[in-house]
């Protein structure tokens, strides 16, 4: 539902804000005929023109449109996803008419980016990406290969329970058993951790991505 960026300095990580002084930015896109619109500026216009506005589309990354979960996907989506070599696809009005690939419609990647880039003075080669911890080796390639169309390096592909666990610390106190809760906009699911020595491993995950 939201995207955000931070920098590691000084042993721990700072969240940026982003140009409206928010620290969260929409993981919203949205195209009008000659203009693309990322962040609140495409939320603000979604009940509009909800056909060309993507949201949710990383629930589609690294499917095939075969999929039982795709088609389920579909159903809740009012924007148009196509089959394009068993690929789900977004089709919307851009440039008179335009098809793109989950990982192509992460333009707030790309916003993300930039951001850093603003608050930073320079330019931002590198990243950590972080992604639920449900996520499939398939869908860790999407989105990998997002970072990629958005100009990053991408060092590593992280487990979003991992990276809160990282953020709080807890890596610093010795062997032990975490439970993360996350509560998104539109999931809500827990994970099991076990850290030891500072390396984390995922013991189990569940929960509920349709809220």
């Amino acid at each position: 539902t939201y995207s955000c960026v931070g920098i590691f300095q000084n042993g721990k990580v700072d969240i940026i804000a982003n140009e409206a002084g928010s620290r969260t930015t929409a993981s919203v896109v949205g195209f009008k005929q000659h203009e693309k619109l990322v962040g609140e500026a495409a939320k603000f216009q979604m009940a509009d023109n909800p056909k060309n506005t993507i949201f949710a589309i990383k629930r589609l990354m690294g499917l095939r449109f075969s999929d039982d979960e795709t088609q389920n996907e579909i159903k809740r989506l009012p924007y148009r996803v196509i089959n394009q070599d068993n690929r789900p696809f977004v089709e919307v009005d851009y440039m008179n008419q335009r098809s793109y690939a989950p990982e192509e419609s992460l333009l707030y990647l790309t916003k993300m980016k930039q951001i850093a880039e603003e608050y930073l003075g320079k330019p931002v080669k590198k990243a950590v990406i972080t992604v639920p911890a449900y996520f499939k080796d398939a869908q860790r390639k999407a989105t990998r290969d997002a970072g990629q169309i958005a100009g990053l390096q991408v060092l590593r592909i992280l487990n979003e329970p991992t990276a809160a666990s990282l953020a709080y610390g807890l890596h610093k106190e010795g062997s032990r058993k975490i439970l993360v809760f996350d509560l998104g906009g539109g999931t809500f699911d827990v994970s099991c951790l076990a850290v030891e020595d500072g390396v984390f491993e995922v013991l189990a995950t569940g929960g509920n991505t349709h809220l």
